[in-house]
């Protein structure tokens, strides 16, 4: 009889777009609805980096230009599904406009101080994480 294997988290990966003086948001097509960063899980044979570039392109039709790594967010409670998720959140920049693609009924580009209210996830944190650090008040806490 063989054993199980370990109960891991779940890797994913979300990724903040820079563009048209904004970033780019997508409202969920599927539950938990609502507003969130582009992102997704990380597909067997491929890097954080590639599933990154990947599910941005799926959910919001732009190549995106990864330019750096924001942090990794693993509360166990991240995700409100249950699911015991860690994601690696990149920064990155893209040029065009976003069209909801794949798991997402709509994208757009939203300025920081006009954000829905609507923010699905642990993405108000890593949200306002991303400014704190354009703001020059340093990276976020490495227990996220």
């Amino acid at each position: 009889m063989g054993s199980l294997p370990p109960k891991t988290p779940l890797a994913t990966v979300d990724i903040v777009i820079e563009t048209g003086g904004g970033i780019v948001l997508v409202r969920r097509r599927n539950p938990p609805l609502g507003w969130a960063l582009p992102g997704g899980f990380v597909d067997p044979g491929e890097s954080v980096a590639q599933a990154a570039r990947r599910e941005a392109k799926e959910e919001t039709g732009l190549e995106v230009e990864l330019t750096e790594l924001l942090g990794v967010y693993s509360d166990p409670k991240r995700d409100p599904r249950g699911l015991f998720t860690v994601s690696t959140v990149f920064i990155g920049r893209a040029d065009g406009r976003p069209v909801g693609g794949d798991d997402a009924a709509e994208a757009r580009v939203v300025s920081l101080d006009a954000l829905p209210p609507d923010i699905a996830f642990d993405h108000p944190t890593i949200i306002d994480d991303y400014h704190r650090h354009r703001a020059g008040l340093g990276r976020p806490p490495v227990d996220r």
